[in-house]
């Protein structure tokens, strides 16, 4: 039989990740964090483990990946394929939310 728990996650509650992003409901194959009132600064490159497909609330960034330069603003989407080196720059207080498959934060993922 299939496993039928719902699960309600509360941001308020949540833990928070190294980067201050806040965990929210977290399935076997996906997760989904939110990014909440990030003020400007400019990221550093990396690649992760997993994909990343996020959606913004509120503020204004640039993700940079791969040699391309994506301009996001409240109502945009995106996608980082598993493996792509990516940077974010956030140019106004940014809130956004993130789903992750994988997920993240298992497997020490989120680190580094």
């Amino acid at each position: 039989m299939a496993d039928t728990t719902v699960t309600k996650v509360s941001s308020e509650q949540s833990p928070r990740g190294p980067e201050g992003e806040v965990y929210l409901a977290s399935g076997k194959k996906l997760s989904m964090r939110m990014w909440r009132e990030e003020q400007p600064t400019e990221g550093t490159p990396r690649r992760r483990d997993y994909e990343t497909v996020g959606f913004v609330i509120s503020g204004r960034a640039e993700l940079v990946t791969e040699g391309q330069t994506v301009r996001l603003e409240p109502g945009d989407s995106w996608v980082v394929p598993q493996g792509a080196e990516h940077s974010y720059r956030i140019t106004e207080t940014f809130t956004a939310v993130e789903a992750t498959s994988p997920p993240a934060q298992v497997h020490g993922r989120d680190e580094g």
